[in-house]
């Protein structure tokens, strides 16, 4: 039965070998001309401002976290938007009941200050 997953291993060996003899390959035969400009930091073609070590305000990742809890709802809806016809009124009433949830979430964060960014 281990028999059949062999050429599964062997494609899996010759995937990273590859991957790993094309980045070598890059390393060994690319040019090797660094200059100043080429070793300084780019930051959408401006200069630099601060360190990249400085510390970021926790609203930042607060915003960030609640921007992918909100925009996961998407990944539910689309299958019941597909099968939309064979759920019928049952799943019409759990979509809003959903809908419903993710509202009271969202309208508790914004009255808690959770969504501005000062």
């Amino acid at each position: 039965m281990l028999v059949d997953y062999i050429p599964i291993g062997i494609m899996i060996i010759f995937g990273v070998a590859f991957g790993v003899v094309m980045s070598k390959a890059s390393e060994w035969l690319g040019p090797k001309n660094p200059t100043d400009v080429k070793q300084s930091i780019y930051e959408s073609g401006m200069e630099p401002v601060r360190s990249a070590r400085e510390r970021m305000s926790i609203k930042y990742y607060m915003v960030a976290m609640l921007f992918i809890i909100f925009d996961i709802e998407v990944v539910f809806l689309y299958p019941w938007a597909v099968n939309f016809r064979q759920l019928g009124m049952f799943g019409l009433v759990e979509m809003f009941i959903f809908i419903a949830i993710l509202m009271i979430g969202f309208v508790y964060l914004w009255k808690k200050g959770a969504l501005k960014w000062d």
